[in-house]
């Protein structure tokens, strides 16, 4: 039985954090080491230049930290092809046949782009590149016939556009070249995680992350500093533990569920100040992250070998890439030459 094709990737516009590893790396490694997939992590530079067009150094600057980040948390180079978008020129290629069967409507319409754009106060200034990369998108999923990918819930759009030119490619071409993806969604309750400031979402330009390659010092004062009740003032004072990051950590990385259901009481019933909590889940977050740290910290002792891993996994995307290049020019009658 053949295995199923998962793509899967990030933007390399900065170090990832624990929302990333809450929302797709930890399940990245799971599904790698399950065997039953062949996988392929794509560094998206491509697409991150599609809003920072004039800031190149931070993709540049952000694409090793990637990498660092993927090997520290078990991405294993030789069970996932760990590849560079721009250094795989089939993705462009197919991207220009497939902007012919999509409407300017029909992107405009996709609300994940629209919400995004409304997020980057784009204005009139919507970026071509920016609009189009959901085809862009269907290009890298198309190119390595991933018939998986993992998704939250509001990139469902997003698939489902790459499922339309798929069908419409197949259909106008009369042929099967394209294969048509299915969502992998994550485990209920391993959704967003939120920032340390309380705000719903942990985001790099929020700066309210704690990253994977932040110090222990760093993580222990960033857990100091985190939002917990605003109105438990007094040790002794009951806490509400709806909204309270803390708490809201500890359910998510705290394996002893019994301490947590503890404490949780303790702390609505009063009793329980905040800097205890927060000196627990300190030790509870190094536990996870220090194993982490010490890997990140041995790899970057050899770029080179970082660097020489994303070439590997970068030729390795191309052969495929080009397969389905050449399958697509034959159905469309474009390969002249051969």
């Amino acid at each position: 039985m053949s295995k199923k094709v998962i793509l899967t990737g990030d933007r390399p516009t900065g170090r990832l954090h624990i929302g990333h590893y809450v929302g797709s790396l930890q399940n990245r490694v799971k599904l790698q080491n399950s065997g039953d997939y062949e996988t392929y992590i794509m560094i998206a530079d491509t697409q991150a230049l599609t809003d920072n067009a004039r800031n190149p150094e931070k993709i540049r600057n952000s694409l090793l930290e990637v990498a660092l980040d993927y090997l520290a948390v078990g991405i294993d180079p030789a069970k996932s092809t760990i590849l560079v978008q721009s250094g795989v020129p089939a993705l462009a290629e197919l991207t220009m046949y497939y902007l012919d069967l999509v409407t300017v409507a029909r992107l405009n319409r996709n609300p994940t782009v629209k919400t995004e754009i409304n997020q980057k106060a784009f204005g009139e200034s919507v970026p071509a590149g920016f609009l189009i990369y959901p085809v862009s998108q269907a290009a890298d999923i198309t190119a390595f016939k991933a018939d998986t990918v993992p998704v939250g819930d509001d990139q469902e759009p997003m698939l489902e556009q790459t499922r339309e030119i798929v069908r419409t490619f197949n259909r106008a071409y009369n042929t099967d070249a394209l294969v048509e993806p299915e969502g992998y969604f994550p485990p209920k309750g391993d959704g967003r995680l939120p920032g340390i400031d309380g705000n719903a979402k942990m985001s790099k330009s929020l700066g309210n992350g704690i990253y994977l390659a932040d110090d222990a010092d760093i993580v222990r004062k960033k857990i100091m500093s985190m939002y917990t009740d605003p109105n438990h003032i007094h040790v002794e004072d009951p806490g509400q533990i709806e909204g309270n990051v803390v708490f809201t950590y500890l359910d998510v990385f705290d394996p002893d569920k019994d301490k947590v259901a503890e404490l949780k009481a303790q702390y609505q019933h009063g009793g329980l100040g905040d800097v205890k909590i927060k000196r627990y889940l300190v030790d509870v977050m190094e536990n996870l992250l220090a194993p982490i740290r010490s890997r990140r910290e041995e790899y970057a002792k050899d770029m080179g070998a970082v660097e020489d891993i994303l070439k590997a996994g970068t030729a390795r995307a191309n052969e495929v890439a080009n397969q389905t290049l050449e399958e697509v020019r034959d159905a469309i009658g474009f390969n002249y030459f051969k």
